[in-house]
C-alpha cells in the first residue's frame, strides 16, 4: 500500500465534498429562482453537504477510487464521483431551453466562483504564513476548476450535455436514448487523450488566468 498516494487520495476526497456541497446547491438556488420549487421542497436549496451525497457517487465509488490509487492500479482513472442530482420539473419553467440551460450551467458557474474565492483565501494564508491552508485552498481551486469543465461536457448526465442538446436542437427522446448509455460513453471518453488533454489545458488556463488576476 502506497500511504502518500492513499493520503493525497484522502486530501482529494475531502476536498470534492465541499466542491460537490456547492455545485448541486447552485442548480438548486438558480432551478428556484427560475420558477421551479421542485428542489427547494426536496430540500436542496442548502449548503449542508448531507442534502447532497450520493451514496454510491459521492462516498463508495470515490473511497474505492481513492483505495485503488493506494494499491497502485491503474483502475483509479476509471472512477468518477458525482452528487445526488437536483430534479427539475421543466413543466415548471417559463421558458425551457433558456431557463433549463441556466440551471445547467449554474453547477459549473459555481465551481469557477469557489475556486476564486480559493485562491482569495490562498493568497491570504500564504501572506500569514498559514501553508497548510494555502495548499488546502489551492487543491480544491485546482479540483473545482477541473470539474467545471468535466461537467461541460456534452455526454448525459453531465451539465454539458443539456446546453447542448438545446443548442443543436436534439429531441428529448433522442437525449434519453444516448442517456441511457451516457456512463459508458463517459468512462470511454476520459480515457480518450485529446479529451484528457483538453479537460488538463482548460484547467491549466483558467487556474492561471485567476492566478495572474490576483497577482499570484
Amino acid at each position: 500500500m502506497d500511504t502518500k498516494a492513499a493520503l493525497d487520495g484522502l486530501v482529494m476526497y475531502l476536498c470534492f465534498i465541499p466542491i460537490v456541497t456547492f455545485h448541486e446547491f447552485a442548480h438548486a438556488w438558480v432551478a428556484m429562482k427560475l420558477g421551479d420549487d421542485t428542489a427547494y421542497r426536496e430540500g436542496r436549496v442548502t449548503l449542508n453537504p448531507v442534502s447532497h451525497i450520493d451514496l454510491w457517487g459521492t462516498i463508495i465509488i470515490p473511497l474505492f477510487a481513492v483505495a485503488l490509487m493506494a494499491s497502485g492500479s491503474g483502475l483509479a482513472g476509471f472512477i468518477i464521483g458525482w452528487g445526488k442530482a437536483v430534479p427539475v420539473n421543466l413543466l415548471n419553467l417559463r421558458n425551457r431551453a433558456r431557463d433549463h440551460s441556466l440551471i445547467a450551467l449554474a453547477g459549473p458557474a459555481m465551481n469557477l466562483v469557489l475556486a476564486f474565492v480559493c485562491l482569495i483565501l490562498l493568497k491570504i494564508f500564504v501572506a500569514t504564513g498559514f501553508t497548510p491552508m494555502a495548499e488546502a485552498m489551492q487543491t480544491v481551486a485546482f479540483l473545482s476548476i477541473f470539474l467545471c469543465w468535466f461537467n461541460m461536457l456534452p455526454i448525459p448526465p453531465l451539465d454539458g450535455s443539456h446546453v447542448t442538446k438545446y443548442l443543436i436542437g436534439m429531441s428529448e427522446e433522442t437525449y434519453m436514448k444516448i442517456y441511457q448509455y451516457g456512463f459508458i460513453i463517459l468512462i470511454i471518453a476520459i480515457q480518450i487523450p485529446a479529451v484528457r488533454s483538453f479537460l488538463g489545458s482548460m484547467t491549466g488556463y483558467t487556474i492561471m488566468a485567476m492566478a495572474t488576476v490576483l497577482g499570484l
